[in-house]
């Protein structure tokens, strides 16, 4: 009797380490698949998040901001090409088809100008020839020397009647810049680019564009008129790039702003206010 007790005490433990082990396959035993009837359409897998980026471009604040001298912050805002291609565009401001092809002759576009000039601006040979109404004749003479100090070349590009200005193109070795010359009194006022006029004719805008090689600076230049006086508001280069600026209003412009991205030049169009 003495086994049949110890039986007794015994077959409870037995009985659970069964329904343990037993408990423990059923566990670590993989389910399978559903097995689903031909054509049933199977569980949808939940699609990862995707995070929708706004362009690079305008998450960089260089490029939506810029800092005067003084401390002022301007932002520069998005606008639209085709709001930008309907402002108007003075002549001297537009490509000529030479410039598009990349093989502008100086000469040749500079004598087609000057043929609407009369005795005013003349050239003779290496020398350009302006003459102001109350100052005496000014000349501007080439120097074709292969000399990257010494080398110099003067274009006449036009007659802005708005500030009674001549612009003239002062091409070196290597980049260059504009002169604005007084019809009046002859005054030379070195600028970046060729001026934009406002529409009420109170200030123009330079801006300049030489983000890949770094010959002429990058930036612009808003500038007051004032007669014959020409005063620089404040001028900005910047680590991006002014292109053909227009404007939208008398306070406002619109331009193409050209940045390094991957190594290469990129251009979006935005506006900013120059005159507060």
């Amino acid at each position: 009797m003495s086994w049949l007790r110890a039986f007794s005490y015994a077959l409870p433990l037995l009985v659970l380490g069964t329904a343990c082990t037993l408990r423990m396959q059923r566990q670590e035993r993989a389910h399978p698949a559903p097995t689903l009837p031909p054509g049933a359409a199977g569980p949808v897998p939940s699609q990862p998040r995707v995070l929708v980026q706004q362009p690079l471009v305008y998450r960089r604040a260089h490029l939506d901001t810029l800092v005067l001298p003084a401390g002022r912050v301007l932002t520069v805002y998005p606008a639209t090409r085709v709001a930008y291609e309907q402002l108007p565009t003075p002549p001297y401001l537009l490509p000529t088809p030479s410039e598009e092809a990349e093989e502008l002759d100086l000469t040749a576009e500079e004598r087609k100008r000057l043929r609407t000039t009369g005795h005013t601006v003349q050239r003779t040979g290496h020398a350009l020839w302006l003459r102001p109404t109350a100052a005496r004749p000014i000349r501007l003479l080439d120097n074709p020397a292969d000399d990257y100090d010494t080398n110099i070349a003067y274009e006449y590009l036009a007659t802005i009647p708005a500030i009674q200005q001549w612009l003239v193109a002062v091409h070196l070795y290597e980049g260059g810049y504009f002169l604005l010359i007084d019809q009046r009194t002859g005054r030379r006022t070195e600028i970046w680019s060729p001026p934009s006029v406002a529409p009420d004719g109170q200030h123009f805008v330079c801006g300049n564009s030489d983000v890949l090689a770094h010959y002429e600076p990058s930036g612009l230049q808003v500038w007051a008129i004032d007669g014959p006086r020409l005063r620089k508001v404040w001028e900005r280069q910047t680590a991006w790039g002014v292109s053909a600026p227009r404007w939208l209003d008398s306070r406002n412009i619109v331009f193409e702003q050209d940045y390094l991205e991957n190594g290469d030049v990129d251009t979006r169009v935005v506006r900013l206010t120059v005159v507060p």
